[in-house]
């Protein structure tokens, strides 16, 4: 079914126009770049964005809790945009809207070979439900990628496959997936991102280098002197226990001695009744 209007006196087909018309007086090699990074250019920053975001996130951590809450939120991100691309296929489906290009002309098609319906569109989809992802995790990630999708978007109408509001639902389609499970999804990540920390080597995708995993698997501990020098110092150099705790060290205490024993001629005398 046709559910949005294509024709002409539609704000959203003067948009259309006036975006595509830019790549008329452009310079060819302004059109290849733009085609370049909406295909190719974008996609893969939002990649290296969430590695970036991961490995800044980790390394902040200072426990193993921290750290599990971090990378789940990560982790969470290119999760949001499957999951958003999925919703919205029967969201295509029911609205059934062609490609600009298929109903008017005038357009300077730019990249060609695009099938399927218009409404809405993946690509939009998908870079903001990373950047909406993002910003949980990180506000400057987050900002950063929310400025690529927007770019992402704009190429989508400057090429000429897709119509603004195609554009504007995948945002919203986006940012509503990532926003509205982003609790339930970190509170399902952190106790799997948790669990992977405890392991010596695959723990590294979770935890920073500063933490090693503990012996028990139950935490981390840091890797500094200052807790093995806290334990060497409760041992004297012999193996022997110190004192006990809150006992006066210029105290001392005697035992009594063993019948038949002499007695010590410096200990405390007995007062001499007979005087």
């Amino acid at each position: 079914m046709a559910g949005l209007e294509t024709s002409g006196s539609n704000p959203d087909v003067s948009m259309l126009y006036d975006i595509n018309g830019l790549a008329h007086d452009a310079p060819g090699w302004l059109d290849r770049t733009v085609t370049f990074l909406g295909e190719y250019g974008l996609p893969l920053g939002m990649v290296i964005l969430i590695g970036a975001c991961w490995w800044t996130e980790r390394r902040r951590a200072e426990s193993l809790d921290e750290a599990a809450t971090s990378v789940a939120t990560v982790v969470w991100a290119p999760l949001a945009a499957v999951l958003a691309v999925l919703v919205n296929t029967p969201i295509r489906g029911f609205v059934q809207r062609p490609r600009p290009f298929a109903d008017h002309e005038g357009l300077d098609v730019l990249l060609h070979g695009q099938h399927g319906y218009s409404f809405v569109s993946d690509r939009a989809t998908l870079a903001m439900a990373v950047a909406a992802g993002l910003f949980v995790a990180s506000r400057r990630f987050g900002l950063i990628g929310i400025a690529m999708a927007l770019a992402e978007g704009f190429c989508q109408v400057f090429l000429g496959v897709h119509y603004p509001t195609d554009v504007i639902g995948g945002f919203a389609l986006g940012t509503a997936v990532a926003l509205l499970l982003s609790p339930l999804a970190t509170m399902t990540l952190t106790p799997l991102m948790k669990v992977l920390g405890g392991f010596e080597r695959a723990g590294l995708l979770v935890r920073p280098r500063h933490l090693t995993a503990s012996h028990s698997g139950r935490g981390l501990r840091l890797q500094e002197g200052a807790g093995q020098a806290g334990r060497a110092a409760g041992r004297s150099d012999t193996g022997a226990p110190g004192p006990a705790c809150g006992a006066d060290a210029s105290e001392t205490v005697q035992k009594p001695a063993a019948p038949g024993a002499p007695r010590d001629p410096q200990g405390p005398q007995e007062p001499d009744l007979a005087a």
